[in-house]
């Protein structure tokens, strides 16, 4: 699919997402580099920098490592649903509570690294697969009708955004 959702096919709080899409290129193969970025990225930290948070506040970047593969797990389970065509609306979540209670701080750097990358190589697994037709079919998360294309681009620019910050304030 090498066409972006229109601003319709999603609520508008999540264009901070989808504007952070590249205009240009097919999405399954954006989302394939982006993986390749963000775990090449990751992977060049150590252990030690796996522990920083930027404030006494703010996740570390295990944390966030965590936050992306909770959220990869849950957008694709979204995409699944309505790109199935299935109409049952979906809840929204909150990052705020799911990661104080994961325990990410017990694993190590590398270990959180390679569920994100499983996450993320099951989710390409699925946009691979995705007939034509399925990535405008829309369905309820959150209380708002969403597009299959929409998920797929939120799921990337929500990661897009992590790495924007992790190399903004992290690692500076």
């Amino acid at each position: 699919m090498d066409r972006r959702p229109e601003s319709s096919e999603y609520l508008e709080e999540l264009s901070k997402y989808v504007d952070l899409v590249p205009v240009e290129g097919d999405i399954c193969t954006v989302f394939r580099a982006q993986t390749d970025e963000i775990c090449s990225f990751i992977s060049n930290l150590t252990e030690e920098q796996g522990e920083h948070r930027y404030a006494p506040d703010k996740w570390s970047i295990k944390q966030m490592v965590g936050h992306l593969a909770d959220t990869g797990r849950i957008m694709s389970y979204r995409l699944l649903r309505v790109a199935r065509g299935d109409k049952t609306p979906l809840a929204g979540f909150d990052e705020k509570d799911f990661v104080p209670t994961a325990n990410l701080e017990a694993h190590t750097l590398e270990k959180l690294l390679a569920h994100y990358k499983l996450v993320r190589e099951s989710t390409q697994a699925l946009l691979d697969t995705l007939p034509e037709d399925a990535w405008t079919r829309k369905g309820t998360v959150n209380n708002a009708t969403i597009s299959a294309r929409a998920v797929a681009c939120v799921m990337i620019g929500h990661d897009h955004h992590h790495l924007n910050i992790l190399k903004e304030r992290y690692l500076v």
